[in-house]
């Protein structure tokens, strides 16, 4: 069998469709990815042949002013941008790599509609894999109009409800729980759980018998931060922990200075790597980064910038897994005190750890290799 992988974003929407692939390949099938033309070496780096697709929707490198929290222009950002604008060109180009890669499946990230569009009108099946936990960001009544806008061009029938994208098989690694009431799984959602490695070597940032705090703001986000790794930064300085920080490829960690030894700073580090010596999460509540904390079991203090962050914020906010702040008005000093209060607070770490043995019971990505395979029957 010959699965193609598509996603429309960066990291985020990559990342939670690597466990399926890997699992494919564990069983003998062959795969490939296409997504936009800045992640093909982070794909090729995993381990797999890329081909590009659409546009770079992620971060040159820019550095961009911090904005409010706006809901309505994140809405009108998927709907415009990932829909009317960028739908259209990933159709045309993921069809044209089907003509020559021929494969028998598609695997798409929930907001790559342009390449479900080219599943439906090739005849292919295709499986949805969800990489927004709260489902409050990607949904029917945002995007259902515009989507039949560039469904209409193709020659294809008005949908509803995006009856279209889950209509065969919908992937979830996100713990049902944490999903918005409002927005119920699709009838044909499967959850599966990548389990994580237990501790690795050492870290030399370690230090035993102290507690630790990650601190990322993603990968996309970090160079639209402003003066928040400068103000969150601060805030770390008084609080009683080690606390390891990354800033993203794109920024380098030597303009914010000389930090004291309790603080750690990197570019990149595998979270993998990162969270199994934690006891807390500083974040901007990408969904990512969210489950990774879900993961391990750990309460979070969140700075939710955009995207789907606000939504998983009030999500953290509704089940008692931690503090949320304002991005704009968050002073070093509330830094400090949210972080102390995830670090302290025994209520927000037994939510987080109901939240990790929901998911961990979930069943591993090679359980869904069938359902795949299924789909060709």
């Amino acid at each position: 069998m010959r699965v193609l992988f598509t996603f429309a974003g960066g990291n985020g929407h990559f990342r939670p469709l690597l466990p399926i692939a890997r699992a494919l390949v564990e069983a003998g099938h062959t795969v490939a990815f296409t997504g936009e033309p800045m992640m093909v070496p982070i794909v090729e780096a995993a381990g797999f042949p890329a081909f590009p697709s659409g546009p770079n929707l992620g971060s040159k490198g820019e550095r961009h002013p911090l904005l409010p929290v706006d809901k309505d222009r994140e809405d009108a950002d998927l709907r415009d941008g990932f829909v009317r604008r960028t739908a259209p060109r990933r159709a045309e180009d993921v069809s044209a790599l089907c003509e020559h890669w021929s494969p028998d499946l598609l695997v798409c990230d929930e907001a790559d509609h342009g390449a479900m569009i080219v599943a439906e009108k090739l005849g292919l099946p295709h499986a949805t894999v969800l990489v927004t936990a709260t489902g409050a960001l990607i949904r029917a009544e945002l995007i259902d109009d515009a989507l039949n806008e560039v469904r209409a061009v193709h020659g294809l029938p008005p949908q509803r409800d995006l009856e279209m994208a889950t209509r065969h098989l919908v992937l979830s690694p996100f713990p049902a729980s944490f999903r918005d009431p409002r927005f119920p799984l699709p009838s044909t959602t499967w959850p599966f759980h990548t389990p994580v490695p237990g501790r690795g070597p050492v870290p030399e940032w370690h230090v035993e018998g102290r507690p630790t705090l990650y601190f990322t703001l993603g990968t996309i986000f970090n160079t639209e931060s402003g003066d928040l790794f400068a103000r969150a930064l601060a805030g770390l300085r008084d609080v009683d922990a080690t606390c390891v920080v990354t800033v993203g490829n794109l920024i380098d960690p030597a303009e914010f200075g000389p930090q004291p030894e309790h603080i750690h700073l990197a570019k990149y580090l595998p979270q993998d790597d990162v969270l199994p010596y934690c006891d807390a999460v500083l974040s901007h509540g990408g969904s990512g980064s969210l489950l990774g904390a879900i993961t391990h079991g750990l309460p979070m203090a969140l700075l939710p910038m955009g995207a789907d962050q606000p939504h998983n914020g009030d999500r953290v906010t509704e089940l008692g897994l931690g503090t949320v702040l304002d991005v704009i008005h968050a002073t070093p000093e509330d830094i400090r005190d949210a972080v102390t209060s995830a670090l302290r607070e025994p209520s927000y770490r037994d939510a987080a750890g109901r939240l990790r043995d929901e998911v961990t019971a979930y069943p591993p990505p090679e359980k869904t290799v069938p359902l795949l395979e299924g789909l060709l029957g």
